[in-house]
């Protein structure tokens, strides 16, 4: 599912610094970070396992083959990685049927690309099937396209999901704006070589050169994320 493309014109030396804008969905857009928690103790319970609350920021932002994997080895439960990843999504897709609260600012902030015309992905570690039904909430109107985990051979923490959008959206990486809430997203853009501005939503990310940290999408517009890209340069 997506929206209308943006007009994506030949990149010249005379255009904006800000090409384009990479914005992760769960913790970053959407609200749902405590949806994927409460999925999988549900599911473990199910299983007969209970979590720790300290595996919460390990499997916070990674891909599900991570998430889940690391989940099995830690409660010894008997069931494949496979299985598990589709008991999970189920469960999840059950409780956006509830309803899905946006971050705040997301509302806002993607109103306001959309009103400037900049293109725009939703770049994803969640498979397909959650992707699209989250945009039911946060609006496929505002993304040329979208990128799901399941959709490529190697997912975040590696680069390829962001270099995959910015090629899409014939955009120099260094010239786009990544919103991530995650370390591992974090990872996943810099190896693009994208300049992340980071929302850190459970667990904290560290400061480093050339990464903007923020508290809340309500501190980032679209003047905000253009000087970023200044500055990098």
């Amino acid at each position: 599912m997506a929206g209308p493309s943006p007009a994506v014109t030949t990149l010249t030396g005379e255009e904006p610094a800000l090409q384009a804008v990479l914005l992760d969905m769960d913790g970053t857009l959407v609200d749902t970070e405590d949806f994927w928690w409460d999925a999988e103790v549900e599911v473990f319970a199910e299983l007969g396992h209970e979590l720790r609350d300290e595996w919460r920021t390990v499997v916070v932002g990674g891909p599900m083959s991570r998430s889940a994997g690391f989940l099995i080895e830690a409660t010894a439960a008997d069931i494949g990685l496979e299985e598990l990843s589709v008991l999970l999504n189920a469960k999840f897709v059950e409780r956006l049927e509830r309803g899905v609260p946006l971050m705040p600012g997301a509302r806002r902030l993607l109103a306001e690309l959309s009103a400037h015309r900049i293109p725009a992905a939703l770049v994803s570690a969640s498979h397909r099937t959650v992707v699209d039904r989250m945009l039911t909430w946060i609006g496929p109107e505002h993304f040329a396209f979208t990128v799901a985990g399941d959709e490529l051979a190697r997912t975040k923490p590696h680069p390829d999901p962001y270099l995959t959008a910015a090629r899409r959206l014939k955009a120099d990486p260094a010239r786009c704006a990544v919103l991530e809430d995650t370390a591992t997203g974090v990872a996943a853009a810099e190896a693009a070589g994208c300049h992340v501005v980071a929302v850190p939503s459970i667990a904290p990310i560290k400061p480093k050169s050339g990464r903007t940290i923020v508290s809340s999408l309500e501190e980032v517009d679209l003047e905000f994320l253009r000087s970023r890209i200044m500055v990098a340069r």
